[in-house]
């Protein structure tokens, strides 16, 4: 007999484990370091990355196992079009060029069974704020630029899954900070912008829990940064505010899924850079910090799933 899965539930096999990678420790130290979560949520010290060091980059599974960093800023308003493929052992591969504008503070999450998108982000030198999206094939080649979006140019973003299949951009900075979101469909068209109703913030996280569902969490406006976190249903629908026990931080922290069905948030600054992490459950609640991890205290990284 083959085991019966809920519809909604993540296979046994799926988003096992996750990784975090890239980011600043100060804002001018950019590195390519990374760190493995296992299935179980356990982060892993640092691993030397073989990619350019670079901070604001975002991630996001492809292949159905694998995952895929793109875009960043290397050096003070330099920021370049480049991604790095995570093979399904959580290991990076060396920089790979592309055709899409290089922009940073973007968001990334995959659509459809096995394909991502990347969207909105920043040219920093012109504060030039993009719509711009860039879909992920199943081989993760990054295609060129699509049509902009309808919806609001902005940064400071983050995305993540939702109703199996389908992608969600939110929050960010278009000048002011917003709670606006933008939903991915399974073909990778992202739809014109809705007014959220949870708190304005950018430099938030987003992931994927429960196989169907998501939920941002975290983030800052101005120097506030709110312990919060806002649920995403199978129908994209985001909810109000739910305060968390996690420390508030903001500044690009990351987020991603791991153990098939669960979350972790981790990093990010609450003042100063951190090494905080926080689990998240099937049922979408944040745990309180975790002891400090291994992992080098930074912020502006990304996270993806794979395996």
């Amino acid at each position: 007999m083959f085991p019966i899965i809920p519809a909604g539930s993540a296979t046994a096999s799926e988003r096992q484990k996750g990784i975090f990678g890239f980011g600043t420790i100060t804002g001018s130290d950019f590195t390519d370091a990374t760190n493995l979560v296992s299935n179980s949520g356990v982060v892993a010290t640092d691993v030397t990355g073989v990619g350019t060091a670079r901070m604001g980059p975002a991630a996001c599974e492809y292949g159905g196992d694998k995952g895929i960093f793109g875009f960043g800023m290397i050096t003070s308003y330099v920021v370049v079009g480049m991604t790095n493929l995570v093979s399904n052992a959580g290991v990076v591969a060396s920089d790979v060029s592309i055709v899409g504008t290089a922009r940073r503070s973007l968001g990334a999450c995959r659509y459809g069974d096995d394909t991502g998108i990347f969207g909105f982000g920043q040219i920093v030198a012109s504060n030039t704020r993009l719509s711009t999206t860039n879909l992920v094939s199943d081989a993760g080649v990054v295609a060129s630029d699509q049509a902009a979006t309808t919806g609001t140019a902005r940064n400071a973003v983050a995305a993540c899954e939702y109703g199996e299949d389908k992608g969600i951009f939110g929050y960010g900075d278009d000048g002011l900070y917003c709670d606006i979101t933008n939903l991915v469909s399974n073909a990778g068209v992202v739809a014109t912008d809705v007014t959220g109703v949870g708190t304005s913030r950018g430099h938030l996280a987003a992931c994927e829990y429960d196989g169907d569902k998501g939920m941002f969490a975290f983030g800052q406006y101005n120097s506030t940064r709110p312990s919060i976190s806002n649920l995403v249903s199978t129908s994209g629908v985001v909810a109000s505010d739910t305060a968390t026990l996690g420390t508030g931080r903001g500044d690009g922290l990351a987020a991603t899924q791991y153990g098939g069905d669960k979350g972790i948030f981790g990093f990010g600054s609450d003042g100063s850079s951190t090494a905080i992490t926080n689990l998240v459950s099937n049922a979408g609640v944040i745990a309180s910090d975790q002891a400090a991890t291994t992992g080098t205290a930074r912020k502006a990284l990304a996270a993806c799933s794979f395996n």
